[in-house]
């Protein structure tokens, strides 16, 4: 007898059936429908992207108020910590009289103090020029940042303070204003300008050309005085000390003392004017002679009281 043949041999190949159901949808957003190609490219974009820098620089900015100053550097460390910042903007209100400004890189540092003077608002200034809500500024720094190394460090820190990321989903996509940084005695003096661009049809500017562009100043003004940098976060070691800085207290001691000064003066003055006086007194004349007659003659008063009252 033969052998038998397999099963596998005896079974015929069946014909590929053909798929019959239906397309698969593509993927529906908020702005439309999506194709499985859409996808494949923003999902190269998001790998390129990550594997670039991403700034994910996150500013906090607080007020000195109901924080007491022994626990200060703890409280905002734990604040721009649970807030998930690498930076903090502090403002610190001393006698209602004198703004400090802290400005930080958490939680490692370094950090700088500065006194903030000459403050003119928007409101205060009423300047003319404008620019929209939530678009970037461009930073522009004086030439004398890149002289001393303290200055070179405050211009990164400004950088990374004031900048906005690229792309970041609450700014728009393009530049209308300018944040001018420049030092002028030793105090770093801010202004913000608007980019002001005609747009008439004959005078429209092409792209690169900065000839017909001009700078609106819009406000607000401020000065900027460094104190100290430390090298931690909220204190740590002294890297800078300001050696012109003035304390606010300093200034108002001297004024103080230069008006209890000119009081001194005025009754030095009187003291001395009464001494002459008394040291030197007037000889009588005729004419303080027949007053005083006419005097005694024509009231009632006794010769006593009319001599003190002469005298006066």
């Amino acid at each position: 007898m033969g052998k038998k043949r397999k099963h596998s041999e005896t079974e015929a190949a069946a014909p590929a059936k053909k798929d019959d159901s239906a397309p698969e949808r593509p993927k529906r957003t908020l702005l439309g429908w999506k194709d499985k190609n859409e996808d494949a490219e923003e999902s190269k974009a998001k790998a390129a992207s990550a594997s670039g820098f991403r700034n994910k620089e996150k500013v906090l900015v607080t007020c000195s108020r109901r924080i007491s100053f022994s626990s200060k550097g703890a409280t905002l460390n734990e604040l721009v910590e649970l807030k998930g910042s690498s930076s903090c903007l502090f403002f610190e209100c001393r006698k209602h009289k004198d703004l400090y400004m802290w400005m930080v890189k958490s939680p490692s540092g370094p950090s700088v103090k500065f006194l903030v003077n000459a403050v003119h608002t928007m409101e205060e200034l009423k300047l003319t020029g404008n620019h929209l809500k939530g678009s970037r500024p461009l930073l522009t720094f004086s030439s004398n940042f890149d002289k001393d190394v303290h200055w070179k460090l405050l211009k990164e820190m400004l950088t990374q303070v004031f900048g906005i990321p690229k792309e970041h989903r609450k700014s728009k996509p393009y530049h209308d204003h300018v944040f001018a940084f420049s030092i002028v005695d030793d105090h770093i003096w801010f202004r913000n300008y608007q980019i002001s661009v005609p747009h008439n049809e004959a005078d429209k500017v092409a792209r690169g050309g900065l000839d017909k562009m001009t700078l609106v100043e819009v406000g607000p003004r401020f000065c900027l005085n460094p104190i100290k940098i430390f090298g931690g976060s909220f204190g740590g070691p002294t890297l800078y000390e300001n050696p012109f800085y003035v304390s606010p207290n300093q200034i108002r001691a001297l004024e103080k003392r230069n008006k209890a000064g000119k009081f001194a003066k005025k009754v030095k003055a009187k003291t001395r004017r009464k001494m002459h006086e008394l040291s030197n007194p007037l000889e009588p004349d005729e004419f303080t002679v027949l007053s005083l007659l006419f005097l005694v003659m024509f009231s009632s008063l006794p010769i006593k009281m009319c001599c003190s009252v002469f005298m006066e």
